[in-house]
């Protein structure tokens, strides 16, 4: 069974009016800013309680939507400049209204103006943070995955950089043994041979030992003036007389 249909009237009991007064204010306050927020609209709202007590609410600042309100009602729209102008400077009033919720936004996501928020935009703001990191760490690991594969990649070329390097090395290394070698055996070679040589142009016969002659036997004497005369007594030493045997 649905509602049924309340009597608009002014209720007696006090505190079942401010109670009433109270539920009332908060939903229309709500459906003020949802009506703002959904069309885009400028929405303001003022509400004095049988107190006098002021509540407002304003998506584009009270003091300009009453201007714009003002201007509205008594300016004549005769004039297409004014007209103009006055689209211009609703447009500039929305992006002033989208600057300063962007700059409220920031201040929320850095942690600052929190205290006026109430519990749900508290949970709305930290998913939009969690959200955030989890892409800010996705980003992160990411570029550290890129980072490594490129590293691996170059670790590869340095390795096959230095297996030809290697490669070079050893065969310059075994044509250097090669020469080596070769230069080691022309050189003993050479050496040998002029040893031959050497021996072979120094070789002094040695001089004829001493002969021993037994009989008679006429030593003459070189004719040539030239012969010493010590040669002539070592041969007269060396010969020993018949008789003496």
């Amino acid at each position: 069974m649905g509602r049924g249909r309340v009597e608009l009237k002014r209720i007696e009991n006090k505190i079942n009016r401010q109670v009433t007064f109270s539920k009332r204010r908060n939903g229309l306050l709500k459906k003020a800013y949802e009506l703002s927020v959904l069309c885009d609209a400028e929405v303001a709202l003022i509400i004095f309680s049988s107190r006098g007590k002021l509540y407002e609410f304003s998506s584009a600042g009270m003091t300009q939507t009453l201007e714009r309100y003002q201007r509205s009602s008594y300016t004549p729209h005769d004039n297409p400049i004014k007209q103009e102008t006055e689209c211009w400077y609703e447009e500039v009033s929305k992006l002033r209204a989208k600057h300063d919720s962007l700059l409220r936004t920031q201040r929320h996501l850095l942690g600052e103006d929190l205290g006026p928020l109430s519990v749900k935009e508290l949970q709305n703001l930290e998913k939009q943070l969690e959200g955030a990191l989890t892409l800010a760490r996705q980003r992160k690991t990411q570029i550290m995955i890129e980072q490594l594969e490129h590293l691996r990649k170059k670790e590869r070329q340095l390795g096959d950089l230095n297996l030809q390097l290697r490669d070079k090395l050893q065969k310059e290394g075994e044509n250097l043994k090669a020469i080596q070698d070769f230069w080691s055996s022309n050189t003993v070679q050479a050496g040998n041979n002029n040893f031959l040589h050497s021996s072979q142009a120094g070789h002094i016969d040695p001089p004829p030992e001493p002969i021993l002659q037994i009989g008679y036997q006429h030593y003459v004497a070189a004719e040539s003036a030239d012969v010493p005369k010590t040669m002539a007594m070592v041969a007269e030493t060396n010969f020993i007389q018949g008789w003496v045997l």
